[in-house]
């Protein structure tokens, strides 16, 4: 069972650092106008969808909501907050590419998210010593693949594949991404009593998970529609039906990617339910692995071409010990 959680989590992983591949292939919009629009399927349409399944006959989700309005509001609320670290997310790719990026902003997320959330809502008492060796290794994991990644701005003067490459503001901004982004698993912590009684475990968090994401949504709607109005790009909507039709469609196809990670996460925790040490560790283990993929899909976008072999076996060890601190609290 727990093998199962584990692998059901790192397929969600891997649609997660799969997401950004579509966006490529969105046409003629303007940055705010597809983040927003893909932002509809990620964060409203597909977490709705999700939460349903945790819905009993006869039962809502306003009826679960409103039951319980503190923990309903503390939720959106770590949303809200985990939406700036969602903007911040993308502007450390268009900086750093997708492999950097990613490492830098998720790495961060990953071992502040796992140590604050229990904090935050008083369960410290699950931060045990097996989970601060995870969060240690999964950072040092973290911090190599930096290395690699400052290697390469070193002997390539810029990144040709990241039209926007500058390392130092991108390192800035990944971190501010990674430490409120740290704030959806608070936000899950939060929302843990917004469950229906006899709830099948595999869907428990899901209407929680759709609150931090309508949080989110909120904030980043927000700030793209300022965006367009700032730079006149309101015609992006306007584009023929065709050019219309392919965005939609490679924005839905980013959004149900991006979602399935938090989906996964929720199915697989139901199977870790016996290993508390993994299960309190499972936020932690889908950041190291969207990490890992997010690399895989850097390599394939040729964003590290060119780099000297030191710096590519650099990133090797780096990914390999990421590997390695997903699985090494269960073996402690």
């Amino acid at each position: 069972m727990i093998l199962l959680g584990l692998l059901i989590i790192a397929a969600g992983a891997f649609c997660q650092s799969s997401s950004y591949v579509p966006i490529k292939k969105i046409k003629t919009w303007s940055w705010e106008s597809f983040w927003l629009t893909q932002g509809i399927f990620a964060w409203l349409v597909f977490p709705l969808a999700g939460a349903l399944l945790a819905v009993p006959e006869g039962e809502s989700l306003l009826s679960l909501f409103t039951s319980n309005p503190e923990a309903s509001l503390a939720t959106i609320c770590y949303g809200a907050l985990w939406g700036v670290g969602g903007l911040t997310f993308g502007l450390s790719m268009r900086y750093l590419g997708v492999a950097l990026g990613q490492s830098i902003s998720l790495g961060t997320c990953a071992a502040l998210g796992t140590v604050l959330a229990p904090v935050f809502t008083g369960h410290a008492s699950d931060i045990t010593t097996s989970v601060i060796i995870g969060v240690v290794v999964t950072l040092v994991g973290i911090a190599v693949i930096g290395v690699a990644g400052s290697m390469k701005a070193r002997t390539s003067g810029g990144d040709d594949s990241v039209k926007e490459f500058n390392f130092t503001k991108g390192i800035a901004v990944a971190l501010l991404a990674g430490f409120m982004s740290a704030c959806f698993n608070i936000g899950l912590y939060a929302g843990a009593p917004l469950q229906f009684a006899g709830v099948n475990p595999l869907y428990a968090t899901l209407p929680a998970t759709f609150l931090v994401t309508l949080g989110g949504f909120a904030t980043n709607a927000a700030y793209c529609l300022f965006c367009n109005a700032r730079n006149r790009t309101w015609s992006d909507y306007s584009v023929a039906p065709s050019m219309w039709l392919n965005n939609i469609l490679f924005c839905a196809l980013a959004g149900v990617l991006w979602y399935s990670q938090f989906f996964g996460l929720a199915i697989g925790k139901g199977f870790l339910e016996g290993s508390p040490t993994l299960y309190t560790f499972a936020f932690c283990i889908l950041m190291a692995l969207n990490v890992t993929f997010s690399n895989v899909w850097g390599i394939i976008l040729k964003e590290w071409k060119g780099c000297s072999r030191q710096t590519i076996a650099v990133l090797m060890a780096g990914l390999v010990i990421l590997i390695v601190s997903s699985f090494l609290p269960q073996l402690i």
